[in-house]
């Protein structure tokens, strides 16, 4: 028999510690669980737990976060204060506007403020989540590690979404020079070759007619078209702008053939690594939940989280309410159910953003090996087309001329 400290969450959303005797850390997993209880954390070592407030949400510019994160780190595990820590940061920072606000960070901080009080002096560039961590390694006097894990969570984050980026670039990009190319065909090249046939009586072929048709209407009425486009790109930016816009346009999303998978792949991993972040950390399951939800992209998806918030108030544990949500891949749920049963759900929270993560490349992947030949052939049979109608006309001029 040994003693194990737990950590969990009772049905009011609040957290729960103490320990408990039994022969291993599951037993005690399965007896919290009896009680009404969601355990996050089952061990031999005593951790502690904090009453966290949140402020509001902003994404922040993520590089500037970045250098910032990793800078601090450094030199905290170096063992140099934090003020002395925040003063070569903001030396170190080359873009003027981000080192006045290390400036301003410091400022506040030597004005008697917390750090995590005074980062939340700037939501536009430290999030939610952010704060909290550093207001809980403030409270446990391991702010160093706390850096160093947020310098993880955000290189990663950053990571996935700079894989992502880089894998469209070069399809949207094949798409763009495609039509670029058809459009210059359609009102330059076609309509000089169609002034041969402007005197002639000859019968013109009919795939050639068709493209000399189809060229004067895009030449007189073009601007229609782009007016018809942009018009219709800024309603529909400002539609999605709005909440009912946004929530229509990410369920959309993620009904797409391949990349709706890997869309939803990228926010599981997203919200695993944030979890994960904050549940190591002592933060509070349901507020752990609120501000997961708050980073993801897809409304749909942080929306459906507030059920599952909801269901673990009502004491249901997080694994069945996830699974109850059906937005992420059932492997999630199941991942979960074997956290909860073993008291370490933040280790599995983690392994589950690593699973997701490497899953969000590969369906990149394999959307662009398969979105690319098919831009390609469409292209190519576009532009064949043009191509051969003029060659079907050019043959009947010399068959007319023999």
């Amino acid at each position: 028999m040994a003693t194990f400290f737990f950590r969990a969450v009772a049905s009011d959303g609040k957290l729960r510690t103490g320990s408990l005797t039994a022969e291993t850390d599951k037993t005690v997993a399965r007896e919290l669980r009896k009680q009404g209880l969601t355990p996050i954390y089952v061990g031999i070592e005593q951790k502690k737990s904090f009453d966290l407030k949140l402020p509001a949400f902003a994404t922040g510019h993520r590089r500037d976060v970045l250098f910032f994160t990793q800078e601090l780190s450094t030199l905290l595990n170096a063992g140099i204060p934090v003020d002395r820590a925040l003063s070569i940061t903001g030396e170190l920072t080359e873009r003027s506007k981000f080192r006045f606000i290390v400036l301003d960070i410091l400022r506040v901080l030597k004005g008697g403020k917390t750090l995590a009080d005074s980062l939340g002096t700037h939501p536009e560039y430290f999030s939610d989540l952010y704060v909290n961590m550093v207001r809980a390694g403030e409270a446990s006097g391991s702010l160093a590690s706390v850096f160093e894990r947020l310098a993880e969570f955000e290189k990663s984050r950053d990571e996935l979404r700079n894989y992502i980026i880089s894998s469209m670039i070069y399809p949207a990009l094949l798409a763009t020079v495609g039509c670029a190319s058809i459009i210059v065909l359609l009102t330059f090249v076609v309509p000089k070759f169609a002034s041969i046939f402007d005197d002639s009586h000859m019968k013109i072929p009919t795939p050639t007619l068709i493209m000399l048709q189809v060229s004067k209407v895009v030449t007189a009425y073009w601007w229609i078209a782009a007016s018809v486009l942009f018009v219709s790109a800024v309603s529909f930016r400002v539609y999605t702008r709005t909440t009912s816009g946004r929530l229509w346009w990410d369920t959309i999303r993620l009904r797409v053939p391949l990349l709706g998978i890997a869309l939803r792949k990228a926010e599981t991993a997203r919200f695993a690594r944030s979890m994960a972040t904050l549940v190591a950390n002592n933060v509070p399951l349901v507020q752990s939940i609120g501000i997961s939800g708050a980073i993801l992209n897809n409304r749909m998806i942080a929306g459906a989280l507030g059920e599952v918030a909801k269901g673990v108030k009502r004491g249901e544990g997080i694994a069945a309410p996830v699974r109850k949500a059906a937005v992420f891949p059932p492997l999630a749920a199941h991942l979960l159910t074997v956290g909860e049963e073993t008291g370490r759900l933040d280790q599995m929270f983690a392994r589950m953003a690593e699973i997701y993560e490497a899953d969000t490349r590969a369906a990149i992947k394999r959307f662009t090996a398969i979105f690319e030949p098919m831009v390609i052939l469409i292209m190519g049979v576009m532009v064949g087309a043009l191509i051969l109608s003029m060659l079907l006309a050019i043959t009947s001029i010399n068959d007319v001329a023999v």
